[in-house]
């Protein structure tokens, strides 16, 4: 069995001048799980190459504190937090809202509530995210568990993942003179073969931090004034 090996970091982020980027057209679009992908054959241990253009700049995605810990075999589990000026019910609508969600998360390209068979809460998100000149696509259908205002409970039953299952958490806490929210995202995840698991980490560990900060500064854009 392999020893958990959990990593604390704040994720840091090369920016580079305009001219220095890669700026390349789509030209095909792959689920990320299938064979076909150029990503099935990369090694997970070779440098990661992608388009330097990050929605929002490196010293806020400092603010997040992201962990990673590797289990047996291919699964991770991955953890951020970040702290928000604002109440534990007002974070909550923002995450509850979910057909919103891919309106401002920004590797999120479908956000959507469907039937669920025994009522419940059950959304389908896609993900994207755009690796050179292609654009690959992750798509999980989420049972969701609300328990107001502190937890949010997530598992996957239908997608291109073995396992997609975790939680945020919300915890109220003191920022000077105001109540703010510290909001936790963790998932465990275990892709399918076909996937680099070298890669999942490094870009879920990426999507985090900015998913995280895109939740904050959705916050600002909501409540700044009330």
């Amino acid at each position: 069995m392999e020893a958990a090996n959990p990593q604390f970091f704040s994720p840091k982020f090369p920016v580079y001048p305009e001219a220095d980027r890669l700026e390349l057209p789509v030209t095909d679009v792959y689920n990320l799980n299938s064979e076909r992908s150029p990503l099935a054959a990369q090694d997970a241990a070779a440098p990661e190459l992608v388009n330097v253009d990050l929605p929002y700049e490196p010293a806020l995605l400092e603010d997040v504190e992201v962990e990673t810990e590797r289990l047996d075999g291919r699964q991770r589990r991955i953890s951020a937090k970040v702290q928000i000026p604002y109440p534990a019910e007002q974070v909550w609508q923002i995450l509850t809202d979910y057909e919103k969600l891919s309106d401002f998360i920004p590797s999120l390209s479908k956000s959507r509530q469907i039937p669920h068979p025994q009522g419940g809460i059950r959304l389908e998100q896609v993900g994207t995210q755009c690796l050179l000149n292609f654009k690959f696509c992750a798509r999980v259908v989420l049972d969701m568990v609300e328990n107001f205002p502190q937890r949010l409970d997530f598992k996957m039953v239908e997608g291109d993942f073995k396992v997609f299952s975790g939680s945020w958490q919300l915890q109220p806490i003191t920022l000077g003179n105001q109540t703010g929210t510290e909001l936790c995202y963790s998932v465990l995840v275990l892709p399918r073969m076909a996937m680099p698991v070298g890669l999942i980490e490094r870009r879920l560990s990426t999507n985090l931090a900015m998913n995280l900060v895109a939740i904050r500064e959705r916050a600002n854009e909501l409540f700044s004034l009330s």
